[in-house]
């Protein structure tokens, strides 16, 4: 479904060739740039760049040999020319909108490629929901490469998801046009015991000369890291210290560096390249999660080059980092990732490198966005109504659903509690002494503990597991509710009051899924995501308006932690310490398996 009149390098090397030597004249030039050239680390002053087909033709001192009546002429008037940005690690879902208006949100940011795992609507609708975002990807002005998603579940016996993944999925996919290589291999224990599973979805993306993306949530970085690495994954998003990014290079993988919305692994990571000196090539800057609310306020990587720059590292090696290096790790050097002949006519125009303000966009060679403006469509698929119709409990849910019983006597109970890490994907395993009344397990302000729940929503039971949770320092009679809640993608909620935990679960069954704060029986805010539960197809300000008055709203009831809402969701995240909830109850993830709630005395 890609766009047909963008040309291959092959189908227009005629013309490029034509056009460098002077004999045919170029669509566009421009002029009087400082062009940063990623490949030689350096800037070329004065330097021209002539563009036809969509690809560059021509970069060098003086480009007038390609220009007659018919080519635009753009004067840079000594602005920076910058490979566009591109985005190692991402989920589209995460920023709460299809990926026609996520191109729309991150363009004026100066992204022109996006390597994207859409494993959280493959939890919802399977193999389906990956053929839809691929799809949408493929429309868009943008490049958007799709990573099949590798693991859903993510943990087989550990949570329950609404479609599973397999193998033979993973080798169909491997034959759809926009698909560049396997998603994060987040069960990562099953590839260090060698599960015949995993290695065959491995095996199916190598053989198809692709990409296999890693995920090693463990601080474990003995031989069980090191059987990972043997076992295919060339990337890994979830070092969190200079320590795991090092690991990672030292094995021949590259170590993918994120800053997300609440992410913030960059600074304690780069210090591999910035003080320990290690060649930067293996080092990529990712966003991984970045919600709507980011992208229209903060912006998307722009905002992590200039974070890398902020941490002591050079633009030009920051921008390699974002550019080039990520181009070469999923082979496709030769066509993107720098401003160089052949390659997709992907630019910025900046007046500064480490401020990184983002003038202009033009994207395989046309403008696409000007001073913070979009300048071109970014087409929406018909999307089927079944994806609208996912959120299904099969019943009303009410307070007793949320109770947690105590031992029959007990006066108190020693629970296992999940703490919350701001800016950080791993929790906690946290034991705490709470006091039992009428026969339920209380909740304890003075401690930060609340409870959250698990409610199933695939298959309409609408069972609810329970479970505590401290970090998010709520107060009074409050509860959050979404149905993004990676990566099985049931409905968690949260609150101090069960009646408002009902009410909140209630509302999110009614609107068909997204994120809703009640408090005090009263609804303060509402992000409707209707489509898989996951996303939105309104304009990302739209959307990005009603997750600040979710944010407001969560503030509200108490909460001051940094995009606490990115910590909600990851809750059921059942492959990343410490302790998580899933539909089969609490998970030590630490262990792979189920514990108990309550500790026996």
């Amino acid at each position: 479904m890609e766009q047909s009149s963008f040309k291959s390098w092959p189908e227009s090397a005629a013309r490029l060739v034509a056009v460098a030597a002077g004999r045919a004249p170029a669509d566009l030039v421009i002029n009087a740039g400082r062009v940063v050239n990623v490949h030689t680390r350096e800037v070329l002053e004065g330097w021209q760049v002539a563009i036809a087909d969509g690809r560059f033709a021509y970069l060098g001192p003086d480009a007038s040999h390609c220009i007659d009546d018919t080519t635009e002429v753009v004067d840079a008037q000594g602005q920076y020319l910058i490979p566009g940005l591109c985005d190692a690690h991402m989920h589209i879902e995460s920023g709460m909108l299809t990926p026609a208006e996520f191109a729309r949100a991150v363009i004026p940011h100066g992204t022109t490629t996006m390597f994207t795992d859409p494993h959280e609507i493959a939890n919802v609708l399977g193999l389906e929901g990956v053929r839809l975002m691929h799809d949408e990807a493929l429309l868009q002005p943008v490049s958007i490469f799709t990573q099949m998603p590798s693991c859903a579940p993510s943990a087989p016996g550990l949570e329950t998801t609404g479609y599973e993944i397999t193998a033979d999925d993973v080798a169909e996919a491997m034959n759809w046009p926009g698909i560049i290589g396997l998603g994060e291999m987040m069960n990562f224990p099953g590839v260090i015991n060698a599960d015949p599973k995993m290695l065959a979805e491995i095996a199916a993306t190598q053989n198809a000369g692709k990409t296999v993306g890693g995920h090693y949530a463990s601080p474990d970085l003995g031989p069980a890291f090191h059987a990972y690495a043997a076992g295919g994954p060339a990337d890994d998003h979830e070092g969190t210290c200079e320590a795991d990014a090092i690991a990672r290079v030292r094995q021949g993988m590259r170590s993918m560096m994120r800053l997300g919305s609440a992410w913030y692994d960059v600074e304690t990571q780069i210090t591999a390249v910035t003080e320990k000196g290690l060649d930067p090539r293996n080092f990529i800057l990712c966003t991984d999660d970045c919600h709507s609310g980011t992208l229209v306020h903060d912006g998307h990587m722009n905002r992590v080059v200039r974070h890398a720059i902020s941490c002591g590292c050079d633009p030009l090696i920051a921008l390699q980092m974002a550019t080039i290096n990520t181009a070469t790790h999923f082979g496709l050097e030769r066509e993107l990732g720098s401003i160089t002949p052949g390659r997709r006519a992907d630019l910025i125009m900046t007046d500064d490198l480490s401020a990184l303000p983002i003038n202009r966009v033009f994207a395989r060679g046309q403008m696409i966005a000007k001073d913070g403006k979009v300048m071109v469509d970014c087409p929406h698929l018909n999307w089927p109504a079944h994806v609208r119709e996912t959120v299904r409990l099969g019943k009303s849910l009410n307070a007793p659903d949320f109770e947690i019983p105590a031992p029959d006597g007990a006066n108190s109970v020693r629970a296992k509690v999940i703490g919350v890490v701001e800016n950080q994907a791993p929790t906690k395993a946290l034991v705490r002494d709470l006091g039992v009344a009428d026969g339920l397990v209380q909740m304890d302000e003075a401690q930060d503990v609340c409870q959250i729940a698990l409610v199933e929503r695939h298959r309409a039971t609408g069972d609810v597991v329970n479970g505590l949770v401290s970090g998010f320092g709520y107060t009074g009679r409050m509860a959050i509710a979404s149905t993004v809640a990676h990566d099985s993608h049931h409905m968690i909620v949260v609150g101090t009051s069960r009646e408002d935990m009902a009410l909140a679960a209630n509302r999110l069954g009614e609107v068909g899924g997204g994120i809703t704060v009640f408090k005090d029986g009263e609804e303060l805010a509402l992000v409707e995501l209707p489509v898989a539960g996951l996303m939105s197809d309104a304009p990302a300000d739209e959307v990005a308006a009603k997750a600040q008055a979710m944010v407001e709203a969560m503030a509200d009831c108490g909460c001051t932690l940094n995009n606490a809402y990115m910590q909600h969701s990851l809750l059921a995240l059942v492959v990343i310490p410490e302790l998580r909830i899933s539909d089969l109850g609490l998970v030590d993830v630490t262990r792979f398996e189920l514990t108990n709630l309550i500790e026996e005395n």
